[in-house]
């Protein structure tokens, strides 16, 4: 068996509206649809049918906060420049969103955040292919801070 790609991910949220606001409007992926009484929304960026879907459950408890097992974020990729990262850390802070952290991973850099049910999602634009296609060790360069 070979892995193509991730195809998707779920998450249960407290108030699915509040989570769209986040997810559909503010980062700008696109409903395609509510199943579940219309308790859960399937949102694309247009790579395939979905890559997230949102279930709304009220007041379950929300994620823990610090290092355990489980989830620790999610990577969504927001364009292929600095300037496009730069952009969106600019409409985060319009936006009242915190930025929890920017990293430069070599093979990409990133802003770090949490989505309105404390999930951390990190937003990134890769770096050249040169710096790393033909060199997967890459990935393991040691983090740098970033500065935008």
């Amino acid at each position: 068996m070979k892995a193509h790609y991730l195809g998707h991910v779920v998450f249960y949220v407290k108030d699915l509206e509040r989570s769209l606001a986040f997810y559909r409007d503010l980062l700008g992926f696109k409903e395609v649809g509510r199943i579940f009484n219309g308790l859960a929304a399937a949102l694309t960026s247009g790579r395939t049918h979905h890559e997230l879907l949102l279930i709304q459950v009220g007041e379950a408890p929300g994620p823990p906060v610090g290092r355990r097992r489980g989830l620790y974020h999610i990577g969504i990729k927001i364009g292929d420049s600095l300037a496009e990262l730069r952009a969106a850390k600019n409409e985060l802070e319009a936006a009242g969103i915190p930025i929890d952290g920017m990293s430069d991973h070599t093979v990409s850099q990133s802003l770090y955040l949490r989505d309105p049910d404390g999930n951390e999602v990190e937003l990134y634009v890769d770096a050249d292919e040169s710096l790393w296609k033909n060199d997967p060790a890459a990935v393991l360069s040691p983090i740098k801070p970033l500065r935008l």
